[in-house]
């Protein structure tokens, strides 16, 4: 029922017949079953799932699953669940995380070694026209490998599981609908219910929810305006911070340069202060791509930022992005979460290039042409069992080759450097992404 807290739950495991076709996701202690007895076989190791050996789809009973999506700059949270008469059930979380920004910097570094190439009078190719026209509807590399990212992960769990329909949430609001019921004019009509709502969301994104003079955590947060209004200070983003009750009357209407007088801690409040909107931008730019791609692919329902807020909240629950996920659109009650998520991170295939350059861009060293040593790529999840020496245990994760045989293991307490090869045996292939699991309900900034 609303009001009640969710109980959590073991995350599911994805389960496919003999045939390769996706089935109805079970829990854990039924598919350790299934494996024990022989009747199932493991098909992935992460996300994990099942392939059954004696069962077809056509002998099965498929309800099917549904899921939810949470846009985001840096991460994007999806959530499985099932859905029956307004109740919903989470079955599987994940929390994308995108490397746009990263796009962004490697694209600016090619540009600058470029540039430098031809003033320098250097091996160079030509510059293109400027004038170059665009497809409708193009987008920045940074921002269509946010597009790209979320339609990929929907494709895969289609592949996984039976995904009937998709909930994504988009800020777009009736301004008509949540006014007073009163006619509006003018500056009025963009003033609804909810006028200023998604400047404090972002506020409280921004600040993680802590007051920026004194760092408080839960406790009420009022917008504090850096330079004061009576004093020509404006409403715009890059002027407001959160500051808790007590910091924000002890300020009163002094500037900031008055109230603290650390300048490091001045410094560090004016810098975040007018950071850029970028990421802001960013989700503002992809929002009608993202939703064209996942209407190509399967039913897509729209839900608006407020709605999820609502939905969250009437249900206890912590701010995240996959239980945010997991409230998009309409919904009566959430009665199950997961406990653990799974991230998700976007790591790459590898380079095309087989230099390494320094930083004036002269290649300082030369990498091999083959990308396969003993059996195992740069990315595949692996699993070394060490029987002695000072690195004896197990360790699991990414691996690093290397044409000696000595592989590096990225773990999630670290890189182990220079474990031999025949200690170690292939879990995954290496699908671009690096997996790690985190508790629900501890936040990323998005």
């Amino acid at each position: 029922m609303a009001g009640e807290r969710p109980r959590e739950r073991h995350p599911s495991v994805f389960v496919l017949d003999k045939n390769q076709i996706p089935l109805q996701p079970c829990h854990p202690a039924r598919a350790r079953k299934l494996l024990n007895k022989g009747r199932a076989v493991v098909a992935r190791h992460t996300p994990f799932t099942i392939r059954l050996k004696d069962r077809t789809i056509a002998e099965s009973e498929v309800d099917g699953v549904q899921v939810g999506i949470d846009p985001g700059s840096k991460h994007t949270g999806i959530a499985v669940f099932t859905q029956h008469a307004g109740e919903r059930r989470g079955r599987y979380a994940i929390q994308l995380d995108h490397r746009g920004a990263r796009i962004r910097k490697k694209i600016g570094q090619r540009s600058a070694y470029r540039r430098g190439r031809r003033f320098r009078n250097l091996r160079h190719r030509a510059p293109r026209f400027a004038n170059r026209t665009r497809p409708q509807g193009w987008l920045a590399p940074s921002l269509r490998h946010r597009v790209e990212n979320t339609t990929g992960w929907v494709d895969r769990l289609t592949r996984w599981a039976p995904v009937k329909a998709v909930h994504v949430e988009r800020v777009a609001f009736d301004t008509h609908a949540l006014s007073a019921g009163k006619p509006l004019e003018g500056v009025e009509y963009q003033r609804g219910t909810l006028h200023g709502y998604e400047v404090r969301e972002y506020l409280l994104a921004k600040f993680d929810r802590a007051c920026v003079y004194c760092g408080a955590t839960n406790t009420p947060l009022n917008l504090d305006h850096v330079h004061p209004r009576s004093r020509g200070g404006s409403d715009r983003v890059s002027n407001l911070v959160l500051a808790c009750v007590t910091c924000n009357q002890a300020k009163n209407n002094r500037p900031v340069e008055e109230f603290i007088t650390n300048k490091q801690v001045l410094a560090r409040i004016l810098a975040r202060a007018k950071a850029p909107l970028r990421d802001a931008a960013a989700v503002q730019s992809t929002r009608w791509a993202l939703w064209r791609a996942l209407n190509e692919r399967l039913p897509t329902h729209v839900g608006s930022g407020g709605r999820t807020k609502w939905n969250r909240t009437r249900n206890h629950l912590p701010k995240t992005h996959t239980l945010d996920a997991l409230s998009v659109g309409k919904i009566d009650t959430i009665t199950q979460t997961t406990n653990r998520v799974l991230v998700a991170g976007c790591a790459g295939r590898g380079s095309y290039a087989r230099t390494r350059p320094d930083k004036h861009g002269f290649p300082r060293l030369r990498l091999p042409r083959t990308k396969e040593f003993f059996g195992f790529s740069t990315g595949d999840l692996v699993r070394a069992v060490v029987p002695q020496g000072k690195k004896t245990g197990t360790y699991t994760g990414r691996v690093a080759v290397r044409a000696s045989g000595s592989f590096n293991i990225t773990t999630t307490q670290g890189t182990v450097q220079s474990i031999r090869y025949k200690h170690m045996r292939l879990l995954q292939r290496a699908d671009g992404y690096g997996y790690t699991w985190k508790g629900e309900g501890v936040s990323s900034r998005s």
